[in-house]
This record gives C-alpha cells, structure tokens and sequence, in this order.
C-alpha cells in the first residue's frame, strides 16, 4: 500500500481486544439473540444464529484465541463476515463482539506493526498486532478461525 492509498477499514471491540478487518470482510451487523446450540461443540463456538436462510456459526473471539472468557450481554452484538476459504457450505461466520464496529481509515503512514520486538508471541488465530494512531489493534486470522469453525461443525 503506497503511502497515499487509504483502505476503509473497522475496529471491533471483542472482549478485552479490539479486531481490525476490512470493511469488504462484513456483511451485516446485527442485535445479539442466543444461538441454537451445537453438540459437542468447543467453548469458543457459541451455537448458530439463523440469518437470511443460512445457520451461522457464532464465534466467542478471546475464547478461540485463548485470551479471555467472552459472555453475551444485551448490549452485545455479532458481525457476519464473509469467509476466505470459497465453502459453499460456510460463505459467512459470525463473531460475538460489543457494541457497534467503529468505521477507520487505513493508511500506510498511520498503521504500524506492533508484532515485532516485543516478544509476545501472537496469540491463536491472529495474523498481527498493529497500532493504528492511537489504537492497538489485532488482525485476526480469518482462513484460521474459518477452518477451526469447520473442524468444530465436522466433530
């Protein structure tokens, strides 16, 4: 990305982290309403919300990456993003998130990778942490999270 390009992207807050995807990943932000439950599904996979004729899976974030324990509260929300992986059987997932995804501009100059140097490894399922001015923000891993949600809804 050249230093005058400018992507539109989103901060999501889920759980004590925010998420940054590009604003093309989502397709719908909706009220939260408890999921069916899935048999034997893993803790961060929190059931299936009915959307627009499909039965999406419903992802707890911090849970799947291992860095906090995320419950749905009235206030909660869920973003459907579009899926990477060209399953016809999964086009779209759902993450649990709170309050409304906020609306960014995304720029070379003003986006810095905070990945490198610290010394943290990553945590499951984020490809990068970086810092958008003033904001730290972590990349998730969708092909990641896309394939775990199908490994879960195939056990």
């Amino acid at each position: 990305m050249s230093a005058h390009q400018e992507i539109r992207g989103v901060l999501i807050r889920a759980g004590a982290t925010q998420l940054l995807l590009p604003n093309a990943t989502i397709s719908e932000v909706l009220s939260y309403s408890p999921p069916e439950a899935v048999a034997n599904a893993p803790d961060w996979l929190l059931g299936r919300l009915r959307w627009r004729g499909w039965r999406l899976p419903l992802v707890a974030f911090p849970v799947l990456s291992k860095q906090g324990n995320e419950h749905a509260e009235l206030a909660s929300k869920v973003v459907v993003l579009k899926t990477l992986g060209g399953d016809a059987r999964l086009p779209f997932f759902a993450l649990l998130t709170e309050g409304f995804p906020r609306l960014v501009t995304i720029s070379e100059e003003h986006l810095l990778d905070e990945s490198d140097g610290d010394g943290d490894a990553l945590p499951f399922a984020v490809r990068a942490r970086v810092r958008l001015n003033d904001d730290i923000a972590l990349i998730p891993d969708i092909d990641l999270i896309e394939q775990s949600v199908r490994e879960a809804l195939a056990a």
